[in-house]
């Protein structure tokens, strides 16, 4: 059964974290916070982003991205950078491979990309956007990663409520 990972560096906005969170949830994904955090994780921002769902977020936070690397020594990792040269549908996710994203304000060091650059991937945009928003952008890679693995274990049909399909 594929289980992927989303890893925060040291996200920012408690509403983006929020939204990833519930996101996380509907995909049973795992969720990864690596401080220092922008925010309070009891914050109501944070919850309101999140709804209801928070309480069934399986998430670990982590004291930096050296305490991550060591309680995850075995971690597929790709690292989501408007930097890469490869686009986020070049490569082939593992179904527990771990997909990182970098805080609002600066993204991944480029420290981190350099010695892992063979595993950069980027949203390709036009050149006078930034960047997207990070809770959509983690959304756009993750749901590919999905896709690669056959939406495994996922609802692949809805129901309407008052007809059928037929």
């Amino acid at each position: 059964m594929a289980k992927l990972n989303i890893v925060l560096l040291e996200p920012e906005i408690p509403a983006n974290t929020g939204n990833i969170g519930r996101t996380c949830v509907a995909t049973d994904t795992k969720l990864h916070l690596i401080e220092p955090l922008g925010f309070s994780l009891s914050e109501k921002a944070l919850k309101r982003a999140g709804m209801d769902y928070w309480k069934d977020l399986d998430v670990t936070t982590y004291l930096d991205y050296e305490d991550f690397l060591e309680k995850n020594p075995n971690a597929k990792i790709y690292y989501a950078t408007t930097k890469a040269l490869k686009t986020y549908t070049d490569v082939q996710y593992e179904e527990d491979c771990y997909i990182m994203f970098g805080k609002e304000s600066a993204g991944i060091p480029e420290e981190i990309l350099m010695e892992h650059k063979e595993n950069c991937v980027r949203i390709p945009m036009i050149n006078e956007i930034r960047s997207l928003n990070l809770s959509n952008s983690v959304a756009i890679v993750l749901y590919e990663a999905l896709r690669q693995n056959h939406f495994d274990h996922m609802q692949l049909q809805g129901q309407l409520h008052n007809h059928t399909w037929e």
